[in-house]
């Protein structure tokens, strides 16, 4: 039988991986895929220990987080296009060009 331990080390897994590709990749749509990553391990966590522990407050955190993560993808792929739009490229240095 699946223990809740078995899905917290995916969760674990899965966080690790992203933030590790958060610091290790330098194209943005991966730095923003990574994030996702992150927050998909911390959604199964939380899903994990409410289901071991009978309660729906672990339910309606993912649901809000999952809301929080929609929108930052799109803001974020606004960002990224508009980047592209004007330097040509969706690199971290980039980035640079698009403050004040």
């Amino acid at each position: 039988m699946i223990d809740v331990r078995h899905y917290l080390v995916v969760a674990g897994f899965l966080f690790c991986a992203g933030i590790t590709g958060i610091f290790i990749r330098k194209n943005l749509l991966m730095i923003l895929l990574c994030m996702e990553l992150a927050l998909g391990g911390a959604n199964l966590g939380f899903v994990a220990f409410a289901a071991s522990w009978g309660h729906l407050s672990g339910q309606a955190v993912v649901f809000f987080t999952m809301i929080v993560s929609a929108a930052e993808v799109a803001i974020g792929l606004a960002v990224v296009i508009l980047l592209f739009r004007k330097k040509g490229g969706i690199g971290i240095g980039d980035l640079k060009g698009l403050r004040w």
